[in-house]
């Protein structure tokens, strides 16, 4: 190397990128749901059967939970899923505008989940808009909360859905009702997305 002259240097990798808000505010209700319970990362781990490490992060908000790693916890916490996204809203009401509806998604499974009822801790029944790109698997091994009643009504594409022994083919306006009381599948075969409104009624 000649005299003077500098070598060249690494390029700089990009920041990780920042998490969103709702990222957030889940990790602080995750966490604290943990703290109430008296339950160590251990203990959660025994129960959920989710590795402590990837507790820890999902508590710190350095990963979004897929999924099914989501409905393993609310599982162990007794809630469904839009009952604990409806705990880190910042402002529960009586109605909430489309564009202010809380949309989460699962971008391994290619899931994405929009809240279409107002959210409250409280409510029975929901309503939920669900997204399956094509090629979409996402299975389930145990309900939230044993015994819900969920109505699928398939607006756009075509969704396999397994609850229990039985697999269903739905095509656009088809509508299924089952209790899920074991596991469950949604399968979406494409070739254009899967799109859906789901009806969640407690027991």
């Amino acid at each position: 190397m000649r005299t003077g002259e500098e070598s060249p240097r690494p390029t700089p990798e990009p920041p990780d990128q920042a998490p969103d808000q709702v990222t957030v505010r889940l990790a602080t209700r995750l966490a604290r749901l943990r703290t109430e319970h008296g339950w160590s990362l251990d203990d959660l781990a025994r129960r959920t059967g989710i590795s402590r490490s990837t507790l820890s992060r999902l508590e710190r908000a350095e990963i979004s939970p897929t999924a099914a790693l989501l409905n393993r916890l609310c599982s162990a916490y007794g809630r469904t899923m839009s009952r604990l996204l409806a705990e880190v809203e910042n402002t529960p009401s009586h109605l909430v505008r489309a564009d202010q509806q809380t949309t989460w998604q699962d971008q391994a499974s290619g899931f994405t989940r929009r809240a279409i009822s107002p959210p409250h801790t409280g409510l029975r029944g929901e309503i939920i808009e669900g997204i399956l790109r094509p090629g979409a698997d996402i299975s389930y091994d145990q309900p939230p909360v044993p015994g819900l009643e969920q109505h699928l009504w398939l607006l756009e594409g075509a969704l396999h859905v397994t609850a229990g022994d039985h697999t269903h083919h739905l095509h656009p306006g088809d509508c299924l009702r089952f209790h899920l009381w074991g596991p469950s599948r949604f399968h979406c075969p494409g070739p254009l997305p899967a799109r859906y409104a789901l009806m969640i009624i407690l027991p």
